[in-house]
């Protein structure tokens, strides 16, 4: 595309093509490319940005890069791994840090370098310390010649850099997450120091959508793939406006793993709307088939996303639809293509349905239509409402393909001489953790545990798989536990067990067990996903989103996940986590809170259910947890 630009180099951060998007939303129009790029891609560029990635710079493989990058003269802007190389461009030396940084952190700038006159460009008009958002294990541990420190953490001392004479600027935080505030204002600053102008709209994106989805389909008619979540419902939008009603079908398969009436409600906000060229395919038995016994959840993932092309081969050929004539259409999302490791320095979290090999073969061959693959959850909503849609579909917490089923974690009921050995070091490690955010009688009835289940989590944008720290405190009769009242509190403990943590990755607070249990009665379970604990867990899911909806809260978090966990006195009961999560962007977020008459009333509901033995809610940021375990 003929125009200025900024240009971001991806050296496989969990965040890249968030940082595009960010400038995109403030005007400016950005491009993704390789950091190995040749000098040619960057005609036209005003500015360029390092962004993060999962190796070391030390590591023996990392990213391909292009040093020459570093000659060009314009202005440069390093974050995370970025500031590394940044750095090293010009003899900075880089190691582990001594202490690493996961989450929140306070930025205190240098004398002169930020305000209204700042001395540095990046933090122009931008007052006081800031919070930060840290994903880091490395530091700087000597700058570059040239370089000045700007601003710093109580961690690190070399936390914003830069070095004027060569319009180079170097940040170890994540400016381009909704949980760095000043993130927009560094890169507006940045931007207009490039002598970027404004020159990208909403407008714009969505013609050139619309414009790639005519191009893309050609002459052909569109299959799509609908769960009734936002993502798909406004892929189905822009591809009925795109090529019209009668070139797209609409198939949300009813896979067994869906909330409480979900393919009911779903089918009757489609046909309110408008939309008349869907159906319903209820394939329940063939999925549950398909992940019967296992209890990987990369294994599971990939067994859901394949099943999905088995079922659609299977209704194309009911419905006696030419398959030379129909493309497959997602509703992809760009969190789902870097988390399953889909750009070339990218580092696998976990592998989204959308991604398993039978549709990437299809993608080969380009018969994969995906109309929102560059864009992120907040800018989908709004093109959704720019299309027309109520907020009854575009504001409903995202739902994926797999539903529930990565939801209901399994296990064998077996726990090896190695997961033994790891939850001892992970209880010994929570137990040298100094956890003083808590009121003198709330820290005395404190106890603190390992449960012995393993979760998905992202740290430094590795994938982990460790266990969740459990924070207990003063029992306040018949099975219910206090809660803290004070959310920073909670999560200021959340993020102290976690930050230098080898074998946590999250931290859950109990909030009930069954009176008549005591603590030792509760084991890891042989557990699978099947009827009988997806129909468990969407009763205890109903009563968290139905009392949402009637306190209003439904619209102020982005998404509630209800976790089943095999831990239980027997293999019929389970013990559940509550997941309430705000973002906009899927690739940051912090735990929601909740009033505590809300907090008391989802509690007891629950407790009276009889398979429940005990109840969580997990206090855990992203990073370093994902949003749901699996």
């Amino acid at each position: 595309m003929n125009r200025s630009k900024i240009v971001v180099l991806d050296f496989g951060s969990q965040y890249a093509h968030l940082i595009a998007k960010r400038f995109r939303a403030l005007g400016f129009y950005s491009e993704i490319a390789l950091p190995s790029a040749d000098l040619s891609v960057f005609e036209g560029a005003k500015g360029v940005v390092f962004s993060g990635g999962p190796a070391s710079v030390y590591d023996e493989k990392t990213p391909e890069f292009n040093s020459e990058i570093l000659n060009l003269d314009i202005p440069i802007l390093g974050l995370c791994y970025g500031h590394y190389i940044v750095q090293l461009g010009y003899n900075g030396k880089v190691g582990k840090a001594s202490v690493g940084e996961f989450g929140f952190a306070q930025l205190n700038f240098n004398n002169g370098m930020n305000g209204t006159s700042a001395k540095c460009p990046l933090f122009k008009g931008i007052e006081g310390s800031q919070q930060v958002w840290m994903s880091h294990q490395d530091g700087v541990l000597q700058m570059g010649e040239g370089f000045e420190a700007v601003g710093s953490t109580k961690d690190c001392p070399f936390a914003a850099t830069q070095n004027l004479s060569k319009k180079r600027f170097s940040l170890q935080f994540h400016c381009e997450v909704k949980d760095t505030p000043c993130g927009n204002q560094i890169f507006k600053n940045f931007a207009e120091y490039c002598g970027m102008t404004t020159n990208w709209d909403e407008d714009t994106v969505l013609a050139h959508i619309l414009d790639t989805i005519k191009k893309d389909a050609k002459d052909k008619n569109v299959l799509l793939f609908l769960s009734g979540g936002v993502d798909s419902t406004v892929a189905f939008a822009l591809l009925n406006k795109a090529l019209g009603q009668e070139r797209v079908l609409g198939l949300h398969i009813d896979n067994g793993f869906m909330r409480k009436n979900e393919s009911k409600s779903v089918a009757e906000a489609y046909k309110k709307f408008g939309f008349n060229n869907f159906i319903v395919e209820d394939a329940s038995e063939s999925f549950l088939n398909a992940i019967k016994g296992l209890t990987d959840p990369q294994k599971k993932r990939m067994a859901v996303g394949e099943n999905f092309i088995t079922v659609r081969d299977r209704v194309v050929a009911a419905q006696k639809l030419n398959e030379d004539d129909w493309m497959l259409a997602q509703g992809t999302l760009y969190p789902d293509i870097i988390e399953s490791g889909g750009t070339k320095n990218s580092h696998t979290i976990k592998t989204h349905h959308n991604r398993v090999d039978g549709i990437q073969k299809l993608i080969a061959k380009g018969l994969i239509i995906e109309p929102l693959k560059d864009l992120y959850k907040d800018e989908v909503r709004a093109i959704g409402k720019k299309l027309g849609l109520d907020d009854q579909l575009v504001m409903r917490h995202p739902f994926p393909g797999p539903g529930l089923s990565i939801n209901v974690l399994c296990s064998d009921g077996t726990f090896t001489e190695k997961d033994e050995e790891e939850l001892k070091k992970a209880q010994k490690e929570l137990n040298k953790v100094t956890i003083d955010q808590f009121c003198a009688d709330c820290t005395a009835s404190m106890s603190r545990s390992v449960l012995p289940v393993r979760s998905v989590g992202v740290q430094g944008d590795f994938r982990t798989y460790r266990f969740p720290a459990c924070l207990t405190f003063k029992n306040e009769g018949d099975g219910f536990y206090h809660i803290p009242h004070i959310r920073e509190k909670v999560e200021g403990a959340s993020s102290s067990i976690t930050n230098g943590a080898s074998f946590l990755n999250r931290t859950v607070i109990k909030l009930y067990q069954k009176p008549s249990l005591k603590d030792e009665d509760l084991k890891l379970q042989e557990g699978y996903c099947d009827r009988r604990r997806l129909d468990q867990l969407r009763e205890v899911d109903n009563i968290v989103l139905t009392e949402l909806h009637k306190n209003n809260l439904y619209n102020t978090i982005f998404q509630h996940l209800t976790i089943d966990l095999p831990y239980a006195s027997t293999k019929e009961n389970a013990s559940f986590v509550l997941r309430p999560v705000c973002s906009e962007d899927v690739m940051t977020a912090r735990f929601a809170w909740f009033p505590m008459d809300i907090f008391n009333e989802i509690v007891h509901k629950i407790a009276e259910l009889p398979f429940v033995d005990a109840l969580y809610f997990d206090a855990t940021n992203k990073p370093p947890a994902t949003f749901g375990w699996e």
